[in-house]
């Protein structure tokens, strides 16, 4: 009887003992080691410009420690409106996001060290797509303004403004707003190109050089064939626009900034999403720092859009 006791002693002995030098089940180990991996982040498609840039780019450790909890589960989940090369489009597949927005965004998540989804809404269901929580920010050339700023937070990523496209080689010898005057130009109808145009009339017709004759169109397609066939000397657009139809030789054409037009675009997100808010605010500047933000530019033929570094709320 007390042999039998002495061995049921000595087996539980040896139990404890292998408890405390740390044996554990195999599966708890299992469950350890996954925790800990590493998350495997977003590779850039192949068509985007600046994949080379996004895909060597490393996490922050300093800003992954602190991103919101949820970004580390979830993914960065993000809206836009892919129909404004070269800022936002589709890649050949029809599916894809790629332009510098999509650039900018997959940067952004891969220094931030999370995943990231990019959403296609047009572009009045962006703003409430964030304020409801189905997005955690907004990156679709949105300009900064005060009436914006009622809603969303923004951090200033770029800083656009608006250009001219003239025939390649400009023949008429157009540098800037001045050289419009008696000139025909075209515009996109009922935008911001036509109340520059009529602006720029007005400045002509006060300073006595004649005013311009000004053809309005429904969209920039109408407006660019009135150049190249010659009817009009210039057209008024978006300068990300004239970059990008400047780069396409079958177009004919080439592009000058309007200087004094600028105007900061941001990243919206919720006013109290405070921690995300200085998350994208910091990853842009370690970009920036860093160097890859203008290379991202660079990539899309945008390096003048450039800001020396990241605001919040700085547009007007």
């Amino acid at each position: 009887m007390n042999t039998r006791i002495r061995t049921l002693l000595a087996a539980g002995a040896l139990l404890v003992a292998a408890t405390a030098c740390g044996a554990e089940p195999l599966d708890s180990g299992a469950e350890a080691e996954q925790s800990a991996a590493p998350v495997v982040l977003d590779q850039a498609p192949a068509e985007d410009k600046a994949a080379d840039v996004i895909n060597a780019i490393t996490p922050d450790q300093a800003l992954a420690a602190k991103v919101p909890a949820r970004l580390k589960t979830d993914g960065l989940k993000v809206v836009s409106s892919l129909g404004y090369p070269p800022m936002e489009l589709y890649a050949s597949d029809g599916k894809t996001a790629i332009g510098l927005d999509p650039s900018l965004t997959r940067a952004i998540a891969r220094k931030l060290g999370v995943k990231v989804t990019i959403t296609d809404e047009e572009f009045n269901s962006q703003i409430p797509g964030v304020l409801t929580g189905r997005y955690d920010f907004v990156i679709s050339s949105m300009t900064d303004n005060a009436e914006r700023q009622g809603k969303l937070s923004f951090v200033d990523y770029v800083r656009a403004g608006a250009g001219l496209l003239v025939k390649k080689g400009n023949p008429a010898g157009i540098s800037g707003p001045d050289d419009l005057c008696g000139e025909t130009v075209s515009v996109v109808d009922n935008g911001s190109s036509l109340a520059l145009a009529e602006q720029y009339d007005a400045d002509c017709e006060k300073a006595g050089k004649g005013g311009l004759t000004i053809l309005k169109f429904p969209g920039d397609q109408e407006a660019l064939l009135q150049v190249g066939g010659g009817r009009a000397q210039a057209s008024i657009t978006d300068y990300v626009v004239t970059t990008y139809k400047a780069a396409d030789p079958k177009l004919g054409v080439e592009g000058i900034a309007l200087e004094g037009t600028e105007s900061l675009w941001g990243i919206g997100m919720k006013p109290d999403d405070k921690e995300l808010i200085e998350s994208v605010k910091g990853a842009l500047n370690s970009l920036i720092e860093s160097g890859e933000y203008g290379k991202v530019l660079k990539a899309w033929n945008l390096e003048k859009l450039a800001v020396e570094s990241a605001t919040v709320n700085g547009g007007k």
